[in-house]
């Protein structure tokens, strides 16, 4: 198998943006414009058949390309921007959720036990990692897309080929990302359930004290682990999370700035267009307004499926 026949096969399927597609938790993605966009990751391994993309987590900046992939293991905002994607030569991809559940159980088989599990003390890994994709893991994905075109096969053979897929990432180069998502009570985990209750009420005030005590450790080893995982501290998490809300907001109503402004959280209306200008490049009206001319000039938008890709 080859990148050839993967890219083959999702321009065959994929629409433009993300496409979910018949097998459950599988996507593909096609770009052809090289616009930076700002997004929310899911828990998705999203493998580059074909072009680049820069994203930005946090404080971190990730390029990854053709045969190459992309771990995230905590739902995050980032920035990213796919690398002279056009129409002739789009950037294509395959994405795959990551369910903690299918993780776990394949830690519990013998063959995980050399794995171990991290020392107290050991810093979490970052939620965000990328690694080269073996011959065997694009193996993986091409065979788990032909199953689109025997649909009869996919409920007993999906399963198989997901878990094939998360074995070989678990016992790769960045592992350890992908195997404490198994582990309930890894830093990862607990982290990822601190961010998880932190983006259902990203409009009330955040005490670290608070978070750590969610998260069952002290707010200085909390703090530490937050920001290995997410690259960000919850302050800045929280702030990322309220602007790109405020954004989806105003471009239902580009004209009403105050209102998203306290909606998202902001007491401050000046203080919120101040931020809103450093993080997306313009003041919130005229930045609304720019994304509602881009959709309505596109005409479509992303399918529901795995995003990171």
């Amino acid at each position: 198998m080859s990148l050839e026949q993967l890219r083959s096969l999702i321009s065959r399927h994929a629409r433009a943006g993300t496409t979910a597609t018949a097998v459950p938790g599988v996507a593909v993605s096609r770009s052809d414009r090289s616009a930076p966009h700002d997004d929310v990751t899911g828990t998705v391994l999203a493998l580059v058949a074909q072009g680049a993309k820069r994203l930005a987590v946090g404080d971190t900046v990730h390029e990854y390309g053709a045969g190459q992939f992309l771990v995230t293991s905590v739902e995050l905002p980032v920035s990213g921007q796919f690398l002279d994607a056009s129409p002739e030569q789009p950037a294509l991809g395959f994405g795959l959720l990551l369910r903690p559940e299918v993780v776990a159980e394949l830690m519990l088989n013998p063959a995980a036990a050399d794995f171990g599990r991290a020392a107290r003390g050991e810093s979490a890994p970052p939620a965000v990692v990328v690694g080269h994709a073996s011959d065997r893991l694009v193996d993986a994905a091409v065979r788990m897309l032909r199953l689109l075109e025997r649909p009869r096969d996919i409920p007993v053979l999906a399963p198989l080929i997901e878990r094939e897929i998360l074995w070989l990432v678990m016992s790769g180069e960045q592992g350890a990302t992908v195997r404490q998502l198994g582990l309930a009570d890894s830093s990862l985990s607990r982290v990822r359930h601190v961010v998880n209750w932190m983006k259902e009420r990203y409009a009330e005030p955040v005490r670290v004290e608070e978070l750590a005590r969610r998260a069952r450790m002290s707010p200085s080893a909390f703090h530490r682990a937050f920001h290995a995982v997410t690259a960000m501290s919850p302050i800045q998490y929280q702030k990322r999370v309220r602007l790109q809300e405020a954004r989806l907001r105003l471009m239902s109503n580009p004209g009403d700035v105050t209102a998203a402004a306290y909606a998202v959280g902001y007491e401050s209306p000046s203080q919120f267009s101040r931020e809103y200008r450093r993080q997306f490049g313009a003041p919130p009206s005229r930045d609304a307004a720019r994304l509602r001319e881009t959709a309505a000039a596109l005409g479509h938008g992303a399918s529901d499926g795995p995003r990171g890709a």
